[in-house]
């Protein structure tokens, strides 16, 4: 009985249609009132409409499964990114029918009115694509997925719905990995703002002896060669390789700031990410530090072909603390498993200057014993602020206020340079090519 109520009682909705008809009906009634004479009708307009009401649901609820729906999702989403989600939908009715589409995303998304509307022709099939940008790492649970069905009639709508074991986990940005791989490849880093850094001198990692041909740098002759073999020789370089490349990301309270939707420890996971890969791809060895009031993972610099999956499974597992991060117990945690002098990537944030010079000495420390380059945030909104113009006194407060923290980065990066640590001070949509081109500066001027 359940059952049954189910299938032909629960899953019944009234169309606009029919609302429409009935209200027609009710004026006709009331000026059948008024002018008797037209009372049948009104009668005929009752029973035309109850008549096409049951040959609609007839209709609909004549076949099992009048419609099938598939909903196809990624294994993965990616952080930040627009990411497509599938429907696959098939009209098994021997009539065209119109759909009206509810997927139930995940609560994150704070998405309640994802409504869609098509048109499917008798036996025909079609494929519903629509976009959805996660901006938190984690597992997400999609839900049913309903399609209310209508006939050319439209008088009434049978509801489909459809369960499915619609969980996905939203990973570190790796489409947008993907693009700079794929520009790379087409030599178009340029269209992404990436720079084409010339090289200054010659690498200090020699590779061979070879015969000078024209068009070779006669800096390079080697005399010595030239006098055993009685031509002239050249000493042939390569770019240095297998250098160690660590990005540190600070986990603490700062890192939870909101930009864009995500937070600043998802810009620099994101950013992370395809900087670690850029340095694999150079033949560097690629590692990763993660720290907060205690220290998290350490990955050791490596380049073998399985660390770009382990760093992309590690930065997965990331979370933001919530308490004061210890520079301390990080420059401990880098003496004790990186010997080899490595270029730091320090992704963190300092919003005054005091705050940054309770930490410098473990800045400087690291610094001394490793390139350090740290990574610090500019605020869009602040600096948004202090352009706009004041027309009140509370404007005029917020300009001030805004200017002040605009300043105190300013501040904090001078301090930092003085203190002979280099710093990239940037936007969060900047953020990416950034860390990029400093990493490829430095190597171009061989710092690393």
């Amino acid at each position: 009985m359940i059952r049954l109520y189910q299938k032909y009682i629960a899953a019944l909705y009234l169309g606009m249609r029919l609302y429409t008809a009935l209200i027609t009906c009710i004026l006709l009634f009331i000026v059948a009132f008024i002018f008797p004479n037209t009372r049948p009708a009104a009668f005929t307009a009752l029973v035309l409409i109850m008549a096409l009401f049951f040959l609609d649901y007839i209709l609909m609820f004549s076949m099992e499964s009048g419609l099938h729906a598939v909903r196809e999702l990624p294994r993965r989403l990616s952080n930040g990114e627009d990411n497509g989600i599938r429907i696959f939908l098939e009209n098994r009715y021997r009539f065209s029918v119109n759909l009206g589409i509810i997927d139930e995303l995940p609560p994150a998304f704070q998405v309640r009115d994802l409504l869609f509307h098509l048109s499917l022709p008798p036996n025909g099939k079609q494929v519903l694509t629509y976009q959805v940008r996660p901006t938190a790492r984690g597992e997400y649970s999609f839900g049913r997925l309903n399609i209310y069905v209508g006939s050319p009639l439209s008088l009434v709508k049978r509801r489909f719905w459809f369960e499915f074991q619609g969980k996905t986990q939203v990973y570190p940005s790796f489409l947008k990995l993907r693009s700079y791989s794929l520009m790379a490849a087409a030599n178009r880093l340029n269209e992404l703002g990436i720079k084409q850094e010339r090289r200054k001198g010659h690498s200090m990692e020699f590779d061979q002896i070879k015969e000078y041909i024209p068009g070779d740098d006669i800096r390079t002759l080697n005399w010595k060669a030239s006098a055993r073999k009685g031509q002239l020789m050249v000493n042939q370089f390569r770019e240095e390789r297998a250098q160690q490349v660590y990005a540190v990301i600070d986990k603490g309270r700062l890192m939870k700031m909101p930009f864009d939707g995500m937070t600043l420890l998802d810009h620099s996971i994101n950013s992370a990410l395809v900087l670690l890969h850029i340095v694999l791809v150079r033949q560097d060895r690629a590692g990763l530090i993660t720290f907060s009031e205690k220290p998290g993972i350490f990955l050791a610099a490596d380049r073998r072909p399985a660390q770009m999956n382990r760093i992309l499974e590690a930065l997965y597992k990331q979370k933001t603390r919530f308490l004061e991060s210890d520079f301390e117990r990080l420059y401990f945690r880098v003496r004790a498993g990186c010997a080899q002098r490595s270029l730091l990537l320090l992704f963190t944030n300092f919003e005054t200057l005091q705050g940054m010079k309770r930490q410098l000495p473990s800045l400087k420390a690291l610094s001394s014993r490793h390139l350090l380059i740290v990574v610090i945030f500019e605020n869009p909104d602040m600096k948004a602020f202090s352009r706009k113009p004041a027309g009140s006194a509370e404007q005029v407060y917020i300009k001030t206020i805004a200017g002040v923290f605009n300043l105190e980065k300013k501040l904090i990066s001078l301090e930092l340079g003085r203190n002979g640590i280099g710093v990239i001070l940037t936007k969060p949509e900047n953020l990416t090519t950034q860390v990029i081109n400093k990493y490829l500066e430095l190597k171009a001027t061989h710092q690393i």
